[in-house]
C-alpha cells in the first residue's frame, strides 16, 4: 500500500506540474504577450519569477582580484570570431560575446531556456510571434563610454546574418531590424508561429558600430568581414591588455564596467585578470598545470588520467584539488561524424555497418574506468529524447513520410550493439560484413572491397589530439578485423578548425550540445541548406527533405506536446539513418585545480559549475607562489 500511495502521489504531482506547463504556455499567448517582460523562458516560469535580483548560489560579496591563469591548445590569428576566416582567440565565442561583448541577454547558469536581462532591460511580442521588440538599458555602453544605441543594435543583426554562418540559420526568418525609438529595436519575422524566436533575439551579441566602421591607428578602414589582430572595442566585463600573436593574450576586468550590478553579475566576473598561454599539444598542457604556474583549473575529460595520473606531488600535499560537480542539463551528442559529402558514405547500409564494431563497453571497462554511459540520443536527458516505438502525436507526424523513411523505424525499436558477451565481437561483426554485402561491398583477400570496381573501403579519421587516438584506436581495430582500413591523421588545431570549417574531412568526433527547448539552432546542424554553408554544424553533411521538415515542425510548433513530438521524431529519423556513430556521456564535470580559489559552497547544478563565480583566495594566491617557484 505505501508503494501505491507513492506511485498515486507522484503521478499526481506529474500531472499537476504538466498542468502548470500548459497553463503558463496558455498564459504566453494569451496574457503575457504584448507586455514587457524581463526574465525569459521557454518551458516554464523562472524560479526567480519577475523579480529576479541575483543567482541564488552566487557570493555577492566575493572579493575582486587575482589572475586566472589558463592554458590552451593550439594558436590563435584573428580577433574577429563571427567569420569562417581565421583561429579565434581565446575569450572570443563564435556564438555570443565571450569576454568582450554583452549581449541583448544573459543565459541563465542555473536554469535550462531562460534568460535574464543584460543590454536589453525586456522585451515583447505580439499573440501571433510576428515580431520582437527588445528595450535597450539606457545605461549600457561601450568601453570608450560611448552609450550602446539601437543602431549597434541594427548593424549587429546585419552584419551577422550576412557574415556568420550559426546567427545566419539561428535568424534565418528574422528578415530585418528596425529603430523605432532611441531605445526600441524591432525585430520582423517573415513567418507567424515561430514561438522561440522572440526570446532568442536576445541571444544577439551586439558589436560597436561606430569602431568596427572607423579606422585603425594607421587610418586603414576596419572590415567586419576579415580577421583582425586589432583588440576591438568591447562593452563587457573585460577588454584585452595584451597579447603575443599566437602564444598568449590577456584579458583584464574593466573597473567601471557598465554591468557589474545588474543582477547576472552580482557575485561574478571577479577576477582582475585572465591570461590565456598557447600551448602546441595536450601532453605540455598537461605538464604545464602539473607543474603550476601557466594552468589554474583544468577540467579533465580523460577518464585514465583523473583515475591514474593526479598523483603528483601538489595533488599528494593538497594543493591541487580534484572535484566531480554533477550536471543536469541534457547530455550531448558525441559522436563519430560520417561526412556524406564523401561519396563513401552517402549509402545508409554502410553507415549502419561502420555502427556494429564500435565496441563501447569493453572501450568503457578497459580505458575509461567505467565512468561513461553509452549516448542513445540525440536529445539524451531529457523528456526529448525518442524511446521505444513511435506513438501517438509522433507517429503521426512520421507518418506523412513513411515512403521516404526506413520501414524498421516503425516496426524496431532503435537500439546500438551492446558487447556484453565474450560472443558479442563475432556477432556483431557478422552483422556488419552483411550490411556491407547488402550495399556491394565484399571481403576479398582480408580487404573489405566494392563488388563492382573491387576499390578498398577506406577512411581518415581526423583528430587533433591524443583524446581522438584514445576513443578511435579501438574502433579502427574491429574495423581492420572486417577488411575496412581506417586510418588516424592527427593535425594540430588550427589545421583542425580550418578543416571542419570547410568539411574537409572523412570523419571526425564531434560532440553536439541540445538544448531543452531545441527551434531555430536545428537548422544549422541538420538543413539542407546548412550543408553546403562553410562552418555550419552540419558536419555530416545531411541532405534530407524530411529532416528539413520535422526541423520547420520543430521551429513552429503549436506548444509544448507538438514540440516534443516533433522532437522525438526528428531523434528517431537521425538515429536510422546511422548519420553518426554514437559514443558516450558523462553526466558530471570534473574540475581539477590549483588551491588559490574560494568559491560558493552551492555550485549551479544545471552547468555542473560556474567559474566565474570563483574568485581568488589572495591569502592561499601567496602561499602557493612561496611554496612553487613561478606559480601566480
Amino acid at each position: 500500500m505505501t508503494v501505491g500511495r507513492s506511485r498515486t502521489f507522484f503521478a499526481s504531482m506529474a500531472f499537476f506540474a504538466s498542468m502548470l506547463a500548459v497553463a503558463f504556455a496558455a498564459s504566453l499567448e494569451a496574457g503575457f504577450a504584448d507586455e514587457w517582460h524581463t526574465t525569459s523562458s521557454l518551458i516554464g516560469p523562472s524560479k526567480y519569477g519577475d523579480n529576479f535580483q541575483r543567482y541564488d548560489y552566487v557570493n555577492p560579496d566575493a572579493p575582486k582580484g587575482g589572475t586566472h591563469n589558463s592554458v590552451v591548445v593550439g594558436t590563435f590569428d584573428s580577433f574577429n570570431p563571427y567569420i569562417v576566416q581565421g583561429a579565434p582567440a581565446a575569450g572570443f565565442a563564435q556564438f555570443g560575446g565571450g569576454l568582450l561583448y554583452d549581449t541583448l541577454m544573459d543565459q541563465a547558469t542555473d536554469e535550462g531556456s531562460v534568460s535574464h536581462p543584460l543590454i536589453a532591460e525586456a522585451y515583447k511580442y505580439p499573440p501571433d510571434y510576428s515580431s520582437a521588440t527588445y528595450r535597450l538599458d539606457p545605461r549600457a555602453k561601450w568601453h570608450d563610454g560611448q552609450p550602446i544605441t539601437v543602431d549597434d543594435v541594427v548593424w549587429s543583426f546585419q552584419v551577422l546574418k550576412a557574415n556568420s554562418p550559426m546567427y545566419n540559420r539561428y535568424f534565418e526568418n528574422v528578415t530585418e531590424a528596425t529603430a523605432i525609438s532611441d531605445r526600441e529595436v524591432e525585430f520582423h519575422f517573415n513567418q507567424k508561429g515561430n514561438r522561440e524566436l522572440p526570446k532568442i533575439l536576445g541571444d544577439l551579441v551586439v558589436l560597436p558600430k561606430h569602431w568596427w566602421e572607423g579606422t585603425d591607428a594607421s587610418g586603414k578602414k576596419r572590415d567586419i568581414t576579415k580577421s583582425t589582430l586589432e583588440p576591438p572595442l568591447g562593452s563587457a566585463a573585460y577588454k584585452i591588455a595584451g597579447f603575443k600573436p599566437g602564444s598568449e593574450i590577456v584579458w583584464q576586468r574593466v573597473p567601471d564596467y557598465w554591468g557589474a550590478k545588474l543582477p547576472v553579475k552580482i557575485g561574478r566576473e571577479n577576477f582582475d585578470t585572465q591570461r590565456f598561454t598557447y600551448i602546441l599539444d595536450d601532453n605540455a598542457a598537461w605538464q604545464a598545470f602539473s607543474k603550476g604556474g601557466l594552468d589554474d583549473i583544468k577540467p579533465e575529460n580523460s577518464s585514465r588520467r583523473w583515475a591514474t595520473a593526479y598523483n603528483f606531488p601538489a595533488v599528494t600535499a593538497g594543493d591541487v584539488i580534484k572535484k566531480e560537480f554533477k550536471t543536469t542539463s541534457p547530455e550531448p551528442m558525441q559522436a563519430f561524424v560520417l561526412n556524406q559529402r564523401r561519396p563513401l558514405f552517402q549509402d545508409r547500409l554502410v553507415r549502419a555497418a561502420l555502427t556494429y564494431p564500435f565496441d563501447f563497453e569493453t572501450m568503457n571497462r578497459t580505458l575509461f574506468y567505467n565512468s561513461n554511459t553509452r549516448t542513445h540520443s540525440y536529445f539524451e536527458g531529457t523528456e526529448l529524447a525518442s524511446s521505444g516505438l513511435p506513438q501517438g502525436k509522433e507517429l503521426e507526424i512520421l507518418e506523412k513520410y513513411r515512403d521516404k523513411l526506413p520501414p524498421e523505424l516503425f516496426t524496431q525499436e532503435f537500439k546500438l550493439p551492446v558487447y556484453d558477451s565474450p560472443q558479442a565481437e563475432r556477432k556483431y561483426l557478422k552483422q556488419a560484413v552483411d550490411l556491407f554485402a547488402k550495399a556491394g561491398w565484399v571481403i576479398k583477400g582480408g580487404k573489405m572491397v566494392s563488388a563492382k570496381t573491387g576499390a578498398p573501403f577506406k577512411f581518415e579519421i581526423l583528430g587533433s589530439n591524443d583524446t581522438d587516438q584514445v576513443i578511435a584506436s579501438p574502433w579502427i581495430a574491429n574495423l581492420r578485423k572486417i577488411g575496412v582500413d581506417a586510418t588516424l591523421r592527427i593535425i594540430d588545431q588550427t589545421q583542425y578548425i580550418n578543416r571542419v570549417n570547410n568539411f574537409d574531412y572523412d570523419v571526425i568526433t564531434s560532440i553536439l550540445q541540445q538544448s531543452e527547448s531545441p527551434g531555430n539552432e536545428q537548422r544549422d546542424f541538420w538543413s539542407s541548406k546548412a550543408a553546403d554553408t562553410p562552418g555550419s554544424r552540419n558536419y555530416s553533411g545531411i541532405k534530407n527533405p524530411v529532416i528539413d521538415a520535422l526541423v520547420d515542425h520543430i521551429i513552429f510548433a503549436a506548444d509544448r506536446d507538438d514540440l516534443v513530438a516533433a522532437t522525438h521524431a526528428l531523434d528517431r529519423v537521425l538515429l536510422w539513418n546511422y548519420y553518426v556513430v554514437p559514443q558516450y556521456y558523462r553526466a558530471v564535470v570534473w574540475l581539477a585545480y590549483w588551491n588559490k580559489f574560494g568559491m560558493p559552497e552551492k555550485q549551479p547544478s544545471y552547468r555542473g559549475a560556474d567559474i566565474d563565480s570563483w574568485w581568488v583566495d589572495t591569502a592561499k594566491e601567496k602561499a602557493l607562489a612561496a611554496k612553487y617557484k613561478g606559480l601566480n
